[in-house]
């Protein structure tokens, strides 16, 4: 059986806090704040919302996210439109 993937946020959150400690000299203020808002995205630790179906009445929460420009999770929809967006270019 196949390993579940992991996403980045994932990654930091498990094994974040113990590179910071090893590594913290190396890093500037602005990797420390890209991995701390990576590790909180998508988590109630942001907030979030219930969606609830106009027809079966189903209710999710949807977490909200981190927003950052270096998070793989809040950039992905930003890069298909982009990916999207250059035929027309041509």
């Amino acid at each position: 059986m196949a390993a579940p993937l992991l996403e980045v946020a994932d990654i930091f959150r498990q094994y974040g806090p113990a590179y910071r400690d090893m590594h913290d000299a190396a890093l500037s203020p602005q990797q420390h704040r890209a991995m701390h808002a990576i590790e909180l995205c998508r988590t109630a630790a942001l907030g979030g919302h219930v969606d609830q179906c106009d027809s079966c009445g189903h209710h999710a929460i949807s977490y909200n996210s981190c927003r950052n420009r270096h998070c793989p999770t809040c950039q992905s929809l930003a890069k298909a439109q982009w990916v999207e967006d250059r035929p027309a270019d041509l």
